[in-house]
């Protein structure tokens, strides 16, 4: 059987630009931190608006692939795997609706509601088991950030430190059986202890759907601060390193590597315990933010368009998840055609 491969990659962005002044308290304490190259927030990112549904977005960014491989959509996806950070209906997941606005029918349609910011490795990975019998030749995958505009955006909620990081949009892979950009493999670690040091957290301690005042916002465990932030450090050149020593490659084999992108210090330690200079490690952090889980694809993305993936490269893609609980790196050979 033909190995999976990757054929395309897309992403949209929503309209609505903002600035770092969007999220100024003027009441708040000076930030010594703030004004320091390593801890300044992204000079802009971008925030859903009313109208930008998590399907649409996925529709948007998925549309462009099929006009540049001169198909129709419909008939050409056989998988469609989705991970959205806030999901627009409780109850149902996005792909079917997804599916509708592509105008395709897939016979597998997973909603994955784990894996993060590493869960586009873990999507290429899922996809590939998926196929692995033949029955199935064609997969698209698709990651939607979309809290920025909704959750961290919300009056109360964006005057806090951690709001003006985040910015929204989606990214997404066409992958095939045979497809011209092939996955060399993809590495996976799950440490199911460290998913209870993050949730959502309200004001008056009611879950998320219960009435009352004030409004949702993340919370990491403020008595395991430093053990998370080591987590975040190691993990991700852990499992590039792991997964490059299955391929018989080191670090130093590695042209392009991108990654889940949630401030700049973790990107300056990832790639110096890697070993890389800022020139192979590509992220879009300075004007797009933390984009989560769509980070990796819509970085490959503005790469691939950018012609900074050169033909044969070997590109890397990693990330952890939430505070550590998930993370993955997987490995293409890329094709420039």
């Amino acid at each position: 059987m033909r190995p999976l491969g990757l054929t395309d990659v897309g992403s949209y962005l929503p309209e609505n630009v903002v600035a770092p002044e969007f999220f100024q308290d003027e009441d708040a304490p000076q930030d010594p931190l703030a004004s320091l190259p390593l801890f300044k927030v992204p000079a802009t990112r971008r925030h859903v608006g009313p109208g930008d549904s998590a399907a649409e977005m996925i529709a948007r960014a998925a549309r462009p692939i099929f006009e540049r491989l001169g198909r129709e959509p419909a008939g050409q996806v056989d998988v469609l795997l989705t991970n959205v950070l806030l999901p627009d209906e409780p109850f149902m997941g996005v792909g079917a609706q997804a599916a509708h606005r592509l105008g395709i029918s897939p016979e597998w349609i997973v909603d994955l509601h784990n894996a993060g910011c590493a869960s586009f490795m873990y999507m290429v990975s899922l996809a590939r088991k998926i196929m692995a019998d033949g029955s199935a030749r064609t997969a698209l995958i698709a990651n939607v950030q979309n809290t920025a505009g909704q959750m961290f955006a919300q009056p109360g909620v964006r005057k806090k430190p951690h709001a003006a990081v985040p910015g929204d949009g989606c990214g997404v892979a066409y992958l095939e059986l045979g497809g011209p950009t092939p996955v060399l493999g993809v590495r996976t670690r799950s440490v199911p202890a460290w998913s209870v040091d993050l949730g959502v957290t309200t004001p008056d301690g009611r879950k998320y759907w219960e009435p009352g005042a004030g409004e949702m916002d993340i919370r990491f465990d403020e008595t395991r601060t430093t053990e998370i932030l080591e987590r975040g450090n190691s993990l991700v050149p852990e499992l590039v390193t792991e997964l490059l020593d299955e391929l018989g490659e080191s670090p130093s084999a590695i042209d392009v590597l991108i990654t889940n992108q949630p401030n700049r210090v973790f990107l300056k330690n990832w790639r110096e315990e890697l070993g890389l200079d800022a020139k192979r490690h590509l992220d879009t952090f300075d004007t797009l933010g933390n984009l989560y889980g769509a980070a990796v694809p819509v970085t490959l993305d503005q790469a691939a368009r950018a012609g900074e993936l050169p033909d044969g490269a070997l590109v890397v893609m990693a990330g952890f998840a939430h505070a550590g609980d998930f993370a993955a790196a997987a490995a293409v050979r890329w094709n420039a055609a």
